[in-house]
């Protein structure tokens, strides 16, 4: 018998039983009576230690990402645990690829191992669809459920974010102000994440007055080859750029090979800002401006709510953190 049986019983949340079993004030009389009533029917007593982290627990998180090669991805896992491991949790990490329902598959694999929480590392776990997201909204009445670089509004659902929209919107204003008039933005999806950079780069001309130029807006695979043949392919259209802004780093690498291959000179002629200050800003020739999203706050923030939850602390159900323009040599203002 724990905690999660408790919940169920009496029809509220987890973190309810954990404020209850911890005496917070923020309880109604009557849902904390009947929790307590419940905790007698079935015979449940918290152990001391479960009594101080608020849920009979098994010690363990689950962890989804939808590819951990992805660089940014990786570093969001490597932090996770370590701030896991800090406060003597384990970890199971899923990686589920991008199909609904592989990742619902991973989901229920993940509550079938009783985890006390699910971290969803990234932003490609929430669906457009809200019909698609119900499944996670239904378990979260069961057991915590938080987003690194994601949102959904729901009960016992807790998001830490990145500020991407401020991110890209400061950072296509400095291009702009710099003289820079025709950016292309270059991007991979249209993920929670992807649509806030979109945006603020839109909203970066529309706030100066200037003309927004949607043949300058380009998807394509998060690949550098593949990004760098997408702007060789646009330059021999007679598309002209004098920058380009990217949502991941490895995009703006390939913008830099473009730039060798077709002898361009960066930055004079051609600004370069990537996305996430990952180890690939650093290892081309020259350097890029990149946006530090700020991974390992997002994901020591994120454990430290989860342990407010575990303990029956009120904590925000949203987070946001702003991010930093880390300049190195692909730009010039």
């Amino acid at each position: 018998m724990n905690i999660y049986d408790v919940s169920k019983h009496a029809g509220v949340s987890i973190a309810t039983v954990s404020r209850v079993l911890n005496g917070n004030p923020n309880v109604s009389e009557k849902t904390r009576n009947k929790v307590m009533n419940v905790m007698a029917e079935l015979g449940y007593t918290p152990n001391v230690f479960a009594r101080g982290l608020g849920l009979n627990t098994m010690q363990t998180i689950g962890i989804m990402c939808s590819d951990s090669s992805d660089p940014y991805l990786a570093n969001a896992i490597y932090y996770l645990e370590r701030a896991l491991r800090s406060f003597e949790y384990d970890a199971i990490l899923c990686c589920t690829g991008y199909d609904l329902d592989a990742k619902q598959k991973y989901f229920n694999l993940l509550r079938s191992k009783r985890v006390d929480a699910i971290i969803l590392a990234g932003s490609k776990f929430v669906e457009m669809r809200p019909k698609d997201n119900s499944y996670l909204i239904e378990a979260a009445k069961d057991l915590p459920l938080m987003l690194v670089n994601g949102y959904l509004e729901g009960e016992n659902i807790y998001s830490t974010l990145c500020d991407d929209h401020a991110a890209m919107h400061h950072a296509a204003t400095g291009l702009l102000k710099s003289g820079r008039r025709r950016i292309l933005y270059l991007y991979t999806s249209y993920s929670f994440s992807g649509v806030n950079k979109m945006e603020g780069y839109k909203d970066a001309h529309r706030d100066l007055g200037l003309p927004l130029n949607e043949s300058l807006i380009c998807q394509c695979a998060k690949d550098i080859s593949v990004a760098r043949d997408t702007l060789l392919g646009l330059h021999g259209q007679g598309l002209e750029f004098d920058a380009v802004i990217t949502s991941d780093d490895s995009l703006a690498v390939g913008a830099v090979k473009y730039a060798h291959e077709a002898g361009i000179s960066i930055p004079d002629q051609l600004s370069v800002i990537g996305y996430n200050n990952s180890l690939l800003s650093r290892c081309t020739d020259p350097e890029i401006t990149s946006i530090d999203s700020k991974v390992e706050a997002l994901c020591t923030t994120t454990i430290n709510t989860l342990m407010g939850v575990f303990s029956g602390m009120n904590v925000p159900s949203r987070t946001t953190i702003a991010s930093d323009l880390i300049k190195r040599q692909t730009t010039n203002f």
